[in-house]
């Protein structure tokens, strides 16, 4: 900012201010899309021939890392590329536990994961959603470090229980303990981003 002679102030133009309006046709929301249109198809490769087929299951565990990998894309391409929209900010949570949630009933269907387990991350995960719309007149609740390693953990325990290695002994037992430690964390994010939408509702 300068004072020119004349005294009137110059203010050097807001950059923001002249960016055209963003599109919902972008990378960044085609690869949210593209994650929910993963989600039948996991689904089917994963029950096909009860879920016991080798080959059917290897496909499953490919798909569900493919869809899981376009989780961080396409979060990466909307703030790099500003393609932030509004459109992406209601989508990609929707993408995100579609696809856990998706994973966790089939695997508890086949008796490969406790209900409780699956009902536990499903309420916390719907319940945060719903609640961030809630107060989302008042603010956005930021991803906190644990919400993001939250997710990381409970994507790749789920990776492990999809491979047909459950009868690898270090394999499992690696994925019950990864599966615990997500599920740790699930509850203790839960509870601090019930804190924070308090705070945010009560203007803290």
């Amino acid at each position: 900012m300068s004072t020119p002679a004349d005294g009137r102030i110059d203010v050097a133009p807001d950059p923001s201010a002249s960016r055209e309006p963003v599109s919902n046709w972008n990378i960044a929301n085609m690869l949210t899309m593209l994650r929910i249109l993963l989600v039948p198809l996991f689904v089917a490769l994963f029950v096909h021939d009860g879920g016991q087929d080798t080959r059917w299951r290897l496909a499953a565990a490919a798909v569900f890392f493919l869809a899981s990998a376009t989780d961080r894309l396409d979060g990466e391409l909307a703030r790099r590329r500003h393609l932030i929209t509004d459109f992406g900010k209601i989508a990609d949570p929707i993408a995100d536990k579609a696809l856990i949630g998706a994973a966790l009933i089939c695997l508890s269907l086949q008796h490969e994961l406790w209900w409780w387990v699956t009902v536990v991350i499903l309420v916390r995960e719907i319940g945060i959603t719903l609640m961030r719309f809630w107060v989302i007149r008042y603010g956005v609740i930021a991803a906190s470090p644990g919400g993001k390693l939250k997710t990381v953990l409970q994507s790749l325990a789920i990776f492990l229980y999809v491979l047909p290695l459950q009868s690898v002994a270090w394999l499992e037992w690696t994925a019950t303990v990864v599966m615990a430690a997500a599920l740790v964390l699930t509850v203790a994010t839960g509870a601090d981003y019930i804190v924070r939408a308090v705070r945010l509702r009560a203007g803290r």
